[in-house]
């Protein structure tokens, strides 16, 4: 009973901790919400007050945002904390910051079911439990996104639900209902799901189809049931409307656009032209294509990437100066995938789970390998919690090997010492670099200024006959974070018309006085308030508010003629 007692302490300790990490100053870091973000709180916005989103469409499965047709569970789940909290950055970031830390929970229960400890084993397992849990608590990578509102977050978590709860149901056939439930859910949270759902609950089926033939047929035909009726609208929507995969079209390397495919397109005329067999063979696009799903595939398996410098194309993806797992877990992580393939001398690892915990690694990176701007941390977040389970294993072995092997106390306790001063340092490293360096050197990436540029216009804009607020980069779709940051009413907006443009149009969007597009200072009317960044300015006009960036360079000035 002390025993029990001690470590489901350790296990809510953890929970708490995880918990602190995540809300700690959740609405000024990151300092701003991204457009991804305001648009995910003004349609639950406008979901409460009139059962529509920003473009009129009632109850939405698919939420077109900035013409970025994306699953809309998120959005849904933002709703309650707006009601609790209002339209707020808090509640929009909330819902990730609860899911982030039940997956903590989950995944130390996850352990116990995957390595299914017997009485002689129960202690390592629980402790490999908590391990787990512990890193996944502290990840820089999780961390980045169960502390904002980032769909993708959302679906590895469900996967890691839908997955324990399936292991569960091997035992205890009720929870394979929950276990449909998330799966079914999961399809709604984020495009990659669309792949990586399906795929993972294969790999279920086939691993464990002994253990599933032998549970009573009811129970399987109630989850299947479920499963089927909870999917059907976004499987239905996503084969018969165009419109849903046009993000991941966008992305893709098979979109005839990219530059990949008009370079190869050059070479293969080169070739032909001059008679080139070789080249001509092996220019050929569907060879070209697969060099390139490989080389992305593989892209994901970069230690530099991972350990480093995270995704160096997107600053919102990583903390200044850090990759997306410690330094420290590096060494632990290759000690826990040996420990995986040849075994542990202190506990038995089932077959089931090494099969399970290395085809979850190595279909993780499919979808992104399709797809332009690889490496990606989000499209490739299903590695959680994966490699904190195998950290957690190599650091098992290595602590129970140096307690059974190095007999000198002293040193036993030296090596000890400096793995947590190692530890230590690099998780100390890690929170400056987030919650102090974050803001200061990536305010750009996450489009702050709105935010203190509308509670200024919102008190003098009435005082203009308009309000022009440039739509150019970086201030680009810079009409939803009006939206949001006034609470506009969503009942008026859409009866003035609604969003009329996305990203890929050229339409003026509008409400009240505010105009959103690209304007000339010379040409604007008198008596008229222009909002944009210095570079929506060619001279020096009647400045009369400017929000600075934390390094004090200008963010968004506002100018009245």
């Amino acid at each position: 009973m002390k025993f029990a007692n001690k470590y489901l302490l350790v296990l809510i300790c953890i929970v708490f901790f995880s918990f602190l990490l995540r809300f700690w100053q959740i609405g000024n870091v990151p300092l701003s919400l991204d457009w991804d973000e305001v648009a995910l709180g003004y349609n639950a916005y406008s979901i409460i007050n009139t059962g529509k989103d920003e473009y009129g469409e009632f109850l939405p499965i698919i939420l077109r945002s900035f013409d970025d047709y994306k699953p809309a569970l998120y959005m849904y789940l933002t709703i309650p904390a707006v009601l609790v909290f209002g339209l707020t950055d808090v509640a929009v970031r909330i819902p990730s910051v609860i899911i982030g830390t039940l997956t903590v929970l989950a995944t130390y229960f996850i352990v116990l079911e995957l390595f299914k400890p017997n009485n002689q084993q129960k202690k390592y397992i629980i402790v490999l439990g908590l391990l787990s849990a512990l890193f996944l608590a502290i990840s820089p990578w999780h961390l980045q996104f169960s502390r904002i509102a980032f769909e993708a977050s959302i679906g590895m978590a469900f996967t890691v639900f839908f997955v324990l709860f399936f292991l569960k149901g091997l035992n205890t056939p009720q929870y394979l209902i929950l276990s449909a439930i998330f799966m079914g859910m999961n399809l709604y949270s984020y495009q990659s799901e669309k792949i990586l759902t399906p795929l993972t609950a294969m790999l279920l089926l086939i691993i464990y189809r002994k253990e599933l033939f032998a549970i009573k047929r009811t129970f399987l035909v109630s989850a299947f049931t479920i499963g089927l009726i909870i999917s059907l609208p976004i499987s239905i929507f996503t084969l018969t409307n165009k419109e849903a995969l046009t993000r991941a079209q966008g992305v893709s390397i098979f979109n005839n656009k990219t530059s990949l495919l008009q370079n190869e397109i050059k070479k293969l005329e080169r070739d032909v032209a001059t008679n080139n067999t070789i080249g001509i063979l092996f220019d050929n696009r569907r060879i070209v294509y697969f060099k390139n799903i490989a080389s992305n595939y593989l892209s994901h398996f970069d230690l530099n990437w991972l350990f480093i410098r995270g995704d160096f194309e997107n600053n919102r993806h990583h903390a200044p100066n850090m990759g997306l797992l410690y330094l420290f877990e590096l060494p632990f992580l290759l000690i826990g995938f040996y420990v995986l393939i040849f075994g542990t001398y202190f506990f038995n690892i089932p077959l089931k789970t090494k099969l399970l915990l290395y085809l979850w690694i190595l279909i993780t990176p499919l979808p992104a390998s399709i797809t332009t701007g690889v490496p990606h941390a989000v499209r490739t977040i299903h590695f959680l919690p994966i490699f904190q389970i195998i950290t957690a294993l190599g650091v098992l072995q290595s602590i129970i090997f140096v307690r059974k092997y190095v007999g000198n106390t002293i040193l036993r306790y030296t090596v000890f010492s400096g793995l947590v001063a190692v530890f230590t340092f690099n998780f100390i490293y890690f929170l400056n670099q987030y919650f102090v360096q974050l803001n200061y050197y990536y305010a750009k990436d996450w489009q702050y200024g709105y935010k203190e540029a509308v509670s200024y216009l919102n008190s003098v804009h009435t005082k203009y006959d308009k309000v022009i607020v440039s739509n150019n980069v970086p201030m680009d779709q810079s009409y939803m974070f009006f939206l949001f940051y006034l609470k506009y009413d969503p009942a008026k907006y859409l009866d003035e018309g609604g969003t009329k443009s996305g990203r890929f149009d050229s339409g003026v969007n509008s409400f009240s006085n505010f105009e959103f597009r690209e304007f000339s200072y010379d040409k604007e009317p008198h008596n008229s308030l222009m909002v944009g960044s210095l570079s929506d300015f060619d001279k020096v006009y009647r400045i009369i508010f400017v929000v600075p960036y934390p390094d004090k360079t200008t963010a968004v000035q506002v100018v009245e003629k």
